[in-house]
């Protein structure tokens, strides 16, 4: 029995490979070349371009020094890739053949054995071309030729009557930061940015497939299994979903097909902070005669995501309900992860979205000025718990919206959808990035001197594409409970006041607006979905912009070239001298830097997170870098820590006191994310002076409780009551939140002056080494932002060492030297 079992089961496989076959046309020999020129070169797909340049050391490295300036000439140019691939006899005797481009860069004609196959006009698109016909045994040519999309988008701006901004970029269907950003390099790329593949197939093929959520309870989860088959014969076919099958009668040609499937007692998908990320395998097979002619396999998660708008006496909410109950959403803006995106593996994709869970987020937004990431940036989300706010491609300008460019985006939108609809973590479509706000704020219309027709024609354009195209396309290809859509982020600019009461908000009046950090505890909005500031990359990546040896210094060409944006150095310096004293050397000017943009941000998420209910998310921008730069991110490109990033860490924890120093008034909040319930919560509070003689304990009554996803005022003081005869400069608070049984539910410091005016003491700072990647350091005094320095990460790192205390610090890698810093450092040169 088992051996017929056995027979049944390889003869089934069989039949299932003689169905159906793929292989990737990626890994064969590749040659480029330019138009103009006819010696070929060795290529990598996928890859680019530039990389391709690099590597047959034709360009140098646009990374380094300042060569970027030096390859601009690049995105000017025609491309030519080409390939030779065989085809079997076996493979010949399939009905169907198709090569499939995952993605092609931008403009190009593709060649099969000499014969035009396909037009592309899309980065972001799926490109199936049949090619039965033109095969043949052996061996076969394939060609395609790429146009600079700098050049196509000049011509296509020519056909428009007025001067669109931001052009020739607002033309093309290409990753929009390529043309340059005030963090990123220009680098217009061509070529085979994804895989290439072969598919060969019979009878039948699934095409398509979604998952539909309905009815949720503990109980049962009900399903629909929405799938498009494509059947050469009309007859009665097989379809089961993990094993449980059921005959359907298919005609010939595309059908769509919607099969019920439920799940018992399932277990929910949470987001990050509430529980675990519970993944199912969705399997649907096609059988017919007992023949498995194709399979396909989705992996889902069940839960529950609304948008909540509600309005209110201070306007119209603005929050996401998570399986039934409000989340505050706390995360980031990711950009692409470099220039290059072929670079980025798997690797790096999971690290990023790891360190995300680690610095205790939930939430981030994918900017529309970049790509649509690779697959497993969002398995890495759904894995870890990592709502997505997805934003389509469209950035920070104007976009036409004639009839061909209308399609362009539908397709690309149904490409999109498709892809990336049946992930659990996807939490919202968004239209595209301060595109409305550009429109009314930005000055385009005058500085181009519209006519009344052309500013009306502009938002008959934007009206088009972003509140009927792209939302139409998500209602016709989306699963009905992956359809939230809101059509720009933000919806209200910055400096109009309904941006604080409703909708989501960028707020720049820090940065741009060159206001203080403490404006953030004032322009509280709803949601805030960008805000930041800039701080230097670590001293390694610094190092990496060099080719040579590396000259550290501001007065430095190559650094100056990786700061992109035109003020950002006399903007860094600005702020740094209100809160730090200026430090000459260059290796304290990084640490400081660092500092500074840390401060910034933490200021703005503590102001966020004391108005929740009010404000109910904060994604500060941005996490990322497309390249070794000066910037606002908190990992920098080499996927090193910033103290930004540890300080996020801090300020995003479930459980944190928070103070609000206002009219002389001191008060303290703790918030609570989770959804737990702490009873008997007290506050305790150490004023300590910075030698660290202690003044004096407070504590508070303990009979309060902090309520599931909830927050609570603890206690208020006076300033005078607090301080005394005390010199505010010289001391600081340790604050303890506890629960029954003095469990410590949160601690933090805090401190009445500003960094510049703390008389601190210097600290005799410890390192013992307890093993070869664990450390202990310990301190006299305050150890105010302590600074490890190593080519290691450390489990922590620019924070705050009370007096006499120690602290244990894993790496992830031995050091043979650890250089240790701290703020007294550089005051006191």
């Amino acid at each position: 029995m088992n051996k017929i079992l056995l027979f049944s089961l390889v003869f089934i496989q069989f039949l299932m490979n003689a169905q159906s076959s793929e292989r990737s046309l990626s890994s064969g020999k590749w040659q480029f070349k330019s138009a103009k020129e006819t010696k070929w070169m060795s290529a990598a797909v996928p890859g680019t371009v530039h990389l391709d340049l690099m590597k047959n050391k034709v360009i140098p490295d646009p990374y380094k020094d300042e060569n970027e300036k030096k390859v601009q000439w690049i995105e000017n140019e025609d491309w030519d890739y080409q390939t030779l691939f065989n085809i079997s006899e076996k493979e010949l005797k399939n009905q169907h053949m198709e090569l499939v481009f995952e993605g092609l860069d931008t403009f190009s004609e593709i060649y099969l054995n000499g014969k035009p196959v396909q037009s592309t006009d899309n980065m972001f698109r799926k490109w199936t071309v049949p090619v039965r016909q033109y095969v043949k045994k052996g061996e076969n040519t394939l060609l395609i030729k790429f146009r600079s999309s700098v050049n196509v988008g000049k011509e296509l701006a020519q056909k428009v009557p007025f001067t669109v901004p931001e052009s020739p970029r607002s033309f093309v269907r290409k990753a929009q930061y390529q043309f340059g950003w005030d963090w990123g390099p220009r680098l217009v790329t061509a070529g085979i940015w994804k895989d290439v593949k072969l598919v060969c197939w019979n009878q039948a093929k699934l095409k398509n497939t979604k998952v539909e959520q309905g009815k949720l309870t503990s109980k049962r989860a009900d399903l629909n299994i929405y799938t498009e088959i494509f059947v050469d014969e009309k007859g009665k076919y097989n379809i089961s979903v993990n094993n449980k099958s059921q005959e359907f009668t298919l005609k010939e040609g595309l059908n769509s097909v919607s099969i019920p499937y439920q799940i018992n007692n399932p277990k929910l998908w949470q987001p990050n902070g509430w529980g675990e990320q519970n993944l199912y395998d969705v399997k649907i097979s096609l059988r017919k005669d007992l023949k498995i002619i194709d399979e396909k396999s989705e992996r889902i998660g069940l839960r529950t995501v609304e948008l909540i708008q509600e309005k209110d006496a201070q306007g119209k909410s603005f929050y996401f309900k998570v399986n039934g109950k409000p989340m505050y959403a706390k995360g980031t803006n990711w950009i692409p992860g470099d220039s290059f995106s072929p670079r980025m593996t798997k690797e790096r994709y999971r690290k990023l979205i790891k360190d995300c869970k680690e610095a205790n987020m939930n939430m981030i937004r994918v900017w529309g000025g970049g790509i649509y990431e690779d697959d497993e940036f969002y398995k890495a989300c759904d894995e870890n718990g990592i709502l997505v706010w997805q934003d389509f491609m469209f950035a920070g300008s104007f976009y036409p919206a004639d009839e061909n460019f209308q399609k362009n985006v539908e397709l690309e939108v149904k490409d999109q959808v498709e892809r990336l609809q049946n992930h659990p973590a996807l939490a919202l479509w968004c239209g595209n990035n301060e595109i409305d706000e550009a429109i009314v704020n930005w000055g385009y219309q005058k500085q181009f001197k519209y006519s009344k027709e052309d500013s009306l024609q502009v938002w008959k354009d934007y009206n088009q594409i972003f509140h009927k195209v792209i939302p139409d396309a998500i209602k016709k290809y989306a699963a009905a409970d992956k359809q939230i859509y809101w059509s720009s982020s933000p919806s209200i600019g910055w400096g109009h006041k309904e941006s604080l009461t409703e909708g989501d908000s960028h707020y720049w009046g820090v940065w741009w607006g060159e206001q203080p950090f403490e404006i953030y505890n004032e322009k509280v909005p709803r949601f805030a979905s960008e805000y930041g500031f800039q701080g230097m990359p670590t001293l390694q990546t610094t190092k990496s912009m060099f080719s040579g040896k590396p000259d550290l210094s501001l007065q430095n060409e190559t650094i100056k070239a990786h700061e992109k944006h035109a003020r950002g150095w006399e903007i860094i310096d600005n702020y740094m001298k209100r809160d730090y004293k200026i430090p000459a050397d260059f290796v304290k000017y990084n640490y400081v830097s660092q500092l500074l943009q840390a401060r910034g941000m933490q200021t703005a998420i503590e102001a966020h997170r004391r108005a929740k209910p009010y404000n109910m998310g904060t994604l500060y921008w941005q996490l990322n870098d497309c390249w070794p730069v000066v910037s606002w991110s908190s990992i920098d490109y080499l996927g090193n820590w910033k103290a930004l990033h540890y300080q996020i860490k801090r300020s995003f924890e479930n459980q944190i006191i928070l103070q609000e120093e206002k009219d002389e008034i001191l008060s303290f909040y703790v918030i609570n994310d989770e959804l737990k319930t702490f009873e008997n919560v007290s506050l305790d509070f150490e004023i300590i002076k910075l030698n660290g003689e202690k003044k004096g304990l407070v504590k508070t009554a303990n009979n309060r409780i902090l309520q599931s996803n909830g927050i609570l005022k603890l206690a208020s003081f006076s300033l005078k009551e607090v301080i005394g005869d005390s010199d505010k400069n010289e001391i600081f608070l340790h604050l303890m939140v506890k629960s029954a049984k003095d469990k410590m539910i949160a601690e933090s410091n805090y401190f009445f002056s500003k960094p510049k005016d703390l008389k601190l003491t210097k600290p005799n700072i410890r390192i013992k080494k307890l093993s070869a990647t664990e450390i202990e350091i310990s301190t006299d005094v305050l150890a105010k932002d302590i600074y490890l320095m190593g080519d290691a990460h450390f489990s922590d790192n620019f924070f705050d060492l009370l007096p006499k205390t120690s602290r244990k610090i894993k790496l992830s890698k031995p050091l043979e030297k650890i250089e240790v810093m701290s703020l007294w450092d550089t005051m006191n040169p």
